[in-house]
């Protein structure tokens, strides 16, 4: 099978399936492998792809990256990016996915913030993953491999909108004094901030980037009841990049604009600005507040 795409339409999707004789859901685990190629690992040399559903109909594809020169904690999970490539594309929903090994904790641990996570279904090609009880599809649920688990509802209200649901944080910038930064860019950071989910620190933020032909990307912060697992907006839009920027190296990267809270007790500056200056070393990166 040649190698996915990051988005996969319905259309095609229901048309590959068909040429392959499966479902769609059946076709997640034949994407899998074909999908490791696109993944970015020079640290550990481990590359894993997730395939995911959306209710759209539409297939996403997830990736793990790695940053040379950076802590480890700053790398992307596989399931992390697919996430944030179902968010992206304003993707209401994951039932399945289909993985190439097992997820860590801290994976299992983000996705708990999907409504009704307990019951997406997830398929580890790794044939040495999961022998127990499985669904005839090859399936099991998400709640078999975190049966005691931690996440929003321990924390929030039952009507608070969780990670893939839509929300607005209304936030507005305040008065600009850097005129040089080119104004798409820095409006790109700031609906970016709009879409960012941050329930428990209610610190939200995004970035928007821009490449060497001028080409814009753009992520959101995304929290995890644990903290730990949360995904920076800077990782979120590198999600953008890697998924849209045709390949390229980050050193592509030129340009970027952080929007945050002025007061925000979780800060992104710091580390964004760290990231950014090991991984693309001529970018210029400018900060916002609203």
């Amino acid at each position: 099978m040649d190698r996915p795409s990051f988005l996969i339409h319905a259309e095609e999707a229901e048309s590959a399936a068909k040429r392959h004789g499966v479902s769609v859901v059946n076709l997640l685990p034949l994407l899998v492998n074909p999908a490791k190629p696109l993944a970015r690992p020079p640290i550990s040399k481990f590359p894993v792809s997730a395939v995911g559903l959306g209710s759209s109909g539409r297939i996403f594809v997830g990736v793990n990256v790695e940053f040379p020169g950076l802590p480890l904690h700053h790398s992307i999970h596989a399931e992390q990016f697919l996430v944030t490539n179902l968010t992206l594309n304003s993707e209401p929903n994951l039932r399945h996915f289909s993985v190439s090994a097992a997820p860590c904790g801290h994976c299992r641990q983000f996705l708990q913030e999907i409504r009704d996570a307990p019951d997406i279904k997830i398929l580890i090609t790794d044939p040495n993953a999961f022998r127990d009880a499985k669904e005839e599809d090859g399936y099991v649920r998400l709640e078999s491999i975190l049966p005691h688990r931690f996440g929003p509802n321990d924390l929030l209200e039952r009507d608070v909108p969780l990670l893939l649901e839509p929300h607005d944080n209304r936030l507005t910038l305040l008065g600009v004094t850097n005129g040089h930064v080119d104004s798409d860019l820095k409006l790109t950071a700031l609906s970016a901030a709009n879409r960012s989910y941050a329930p428990y620190s209610r610190c939200p933020s995004g970035v928007a980037l821009v490449d060497c032909e001028g080409r814009v990307y753009r992520g959101w912060y995304m929290e995890s009841a644990a903290y730990n697992p949360s995904l920076g907006p800077v990782q979120a839009a590198l999600v953008d990049y890697v998924a849209n920027g045709g390949g390229g190296g980050f050193e592509r990267i030129v340009g970027a604009v952080l929007v945050e809270k002025r007061d925000a007790v979780v800060r992104q500056e710091h580390t964004a600005r760290m990231l950014l200056q090991v991984i693309a070393p001529k970018c210029d990166f400018e900060v916002f507040h609203c």
